[in-house]
């Protein structure tokens, strides 16, 4: 079952534990962060941007949601926490929870026993790019740097229509004259924002170290950062603690659902105030769809440290090329785990795609992902000793059974023209490598010469186009975990996997009552395999398949 070690832990930090608890209606706001026009986003207790999360190790985290949307149903998912243990509280819909109809109430409990830089979002289709998300970072007592204050940084796209408008362009079989939508292609966003706005000023003092938790909550294109005059050390990424690494003036690159934290030392003199510059990634928006960059998009936004608010804040900066900085092949975790090994167990996953009734869909090894009529994690509470048969969780889920204790490769082969940030539920992974764009699409088998020997771990990874990348990981955390693209178009369009681990490990794990009562209001089946049968786990005749999905397009409210 669950480490020794891990009780211990859990043991220790009980004396010094708090319980954080939140109440909070979601709802819809107006808002305007582009200075365009207002449009209706997705608020918490009628504010926006959503609340920032400040937690501590061992304290235990509880938030009570209610869903007076009126039209959408909803959830909430707590990125890069792997909830050891707590397997219903990771809050993907249709995989470890129902979605929260409106007038619902579903809270989420559980400990918190990682450090670092995370964020929640809506796990519900599409929902978070209308405004649902926000940052959770977790305090370190025994963080090993110094620095004297800390601040946040979330980076974003934005779009003047609301996603569910964005999605049924997106998965249609009419072309659509918006920025050359049709099936397949995903809408270009409008503008970049930084901390949920543009031309954000952020107050500094001289002479101060900072540590800035950096969270890429975008939907669809990565973003390149940049600091003048403000050289900087890398320290942590998705919630690993790194050794320091020296930057300097290096253009850094955040996927979308990445996080890195810096340390930046502020000058000791307040002569002037400088810029933050940060632009969306055209490399993932335009050329892997053959289209021309449409005139007069722009991707640049900025912000300013500001030492002095009399000082003028200096023009905006414009880049047209990049090179970024290879976290895989130079940062070392603090830790210094070392590379697991030997491999019990290797998936390879092919990332391609298909046309299904005209609409263009993503697949992994051939198949769509698509949701099925019971939340897998509650199939493998239900089905008693089938929990480890494939077959009972569907084949449109597309899962993988992995046993407790193994030691797993994953092997993404991405054969598409697009830029894929694959992210794993439930774990932080080592990554071993990552090939260059257009290096073949299919990994020859051959390793790195430099693999290191005690790799970066993140959960998190930019798959290059036409590329590979292999990771590993120890399959400890029984439950049932999402593998996808976090481009939200791509989660829709099914370029998602399903991670069964150790389900025969689960043990005494229940569905909370709340949990359950969701699903009655939402009209979702909360036993039973694939298709609902609670008296055959094996009879999966009802399951939903690509031959008899109703519509690819989402369900909302």
């Amino acid at each position: 079952m669950f480490s020794l070690g891990l009780l211990l832990l859990g043991c220790s930090q009980l004396a010094f534990a708090k319980v954080v608890k939140y109440d909070w209606s979601i709802d819809w706001v107006n808002r305007n962060p582009d200075g365009a026009f207002p449009r209706p986003v997705i608020g918490i207790n009628g504010e926006w941007p959503c609340p920032q999360i400040d937690v501590d190790l061992g304290d235990h985290l509880i938030v009570t949601i209610y869903n007076n949307l009126g039209n959408e149903s909803t959830g909430l998912h707590w990125h890069g926490l792997n909830q050891y243990g707590h397997a219903t509280m990771d809050g993907s819909a249709g995989t470890a929870q129902c979605p929260v109809p409106p007038n619902s109430s579903f809270t989420y409990s559980f400990p918190i026993n990682q450090t670092g830089s995370y964020w929640y979002h809506s796990h519900t289709q599409g929902q978070y790019p209308d405004g649902l998300r926000g940052p959770l970072i977790v305090h370190d007592p025994n963080f090993p740097y110094h620095f004297d204050e800390e601040m946040t940084m979330t980076f974003s796209d934005w779009y003047h229509e609301e996603m569910p408008t964005l999605l049924n362009y997106y998965q249609s079989t009419a072309d659509v004259n918006n920025n050359s939508i049709q099936s397949g292609q995903a809408p270009i966003p409008v503008a970049g924002l930084i901390n949920d706005s543009q031309n954000n000023t952020i107050k500094v003092l001289p002479g101060k170290t900072y540590l800035i938790h950096m969270i890429d909550m975008a939907n669809f294109p990565g973003v390149a950062v940049y600091f003048d005059g403000h050289p900087f050390t890398a320290v942590g990424v998705d919630g690993t603690t790194v050794e320091k690494y020296y930057l300097g003036s290096e253009i850094l690159r955040l996927a979308p659902a990445q996080r890195w934290d810096i340390l930046i030392t502020t000058k000791n003199d307040t002569s002037k105030n400088f810029v933050i510059f940060a632009t969306l990634d055209v490399n993932m928006l335009f050329p892997p769809h053959g289209i021309p960059t449409i005139e007069g998009w722009n991707g640049n936004t900025t912000a300013w440290l500001v030492y002095d608010e009399a000082k003028p804040l200096p023009p905006q900066l414009t880049f047209y090329e990049f090179e970024f900085f290879d976290e895989v092949n130079n940062l070392i975790p603090y830790d210094r785990m070392p590379l697991l090994e030997p491999v019990d167990r290797r998936i390879e996953m092919t990332l391609n795609n298909a046309t299904f009734d005209g609409i263009t869909r993503f697949t992994i090894n051939n198949i769509t992902y698509l949701p099925q009529k019971v939340p897998s994690l509650y199939t493998a509470l239900s089905v008693g000793n089938y929990s480890t048969d494939p077959v009972v969780y569907g084949v449109n889920s597309n899962p993988f059974v992995l046993k407790y204790g193994e030691i797993i490769e994953i092997v993404v082969n991405n054969q598409h023209e697009n830029l894929h940030p694959m992210h794993l539920h439930g774990h932080q992974y080592q990554v071993l490598q990552r090939g260059y764009p257009d290096t073949g699409g299919i990994w020859d088998g051959v390793y790195d010469k430099n693999v290191s020997a005690t790799p970066v771990r993140r959960d998190t990874v930019m798959l290059n186009k036409n590329s590979s990348s292999v990771w590993r990981f120890r399959a400890d955390n029984p439950g049932v975990w999402l593998f996808h693209c976090h481009i939200e178009y791509h989660i829709t369009s099914g370029l998602v996997a399903t991670i069964v681990e150790a389900p025969d490990y689960l043990g005494n794990l229940t569905v909370p009552k709340d949990h359950i009562a969701a699903c009655k209001h939402y009209g979702m089946s909360y036993e039973g395999n694939a298709g609902a049968n609670t008296r055959n786990p094996l009879d999966v005749s009802l399951q939903v398949t690509a031959a008899n999905a109703s519509a690819f397009s989402p369900n909302y409210g």
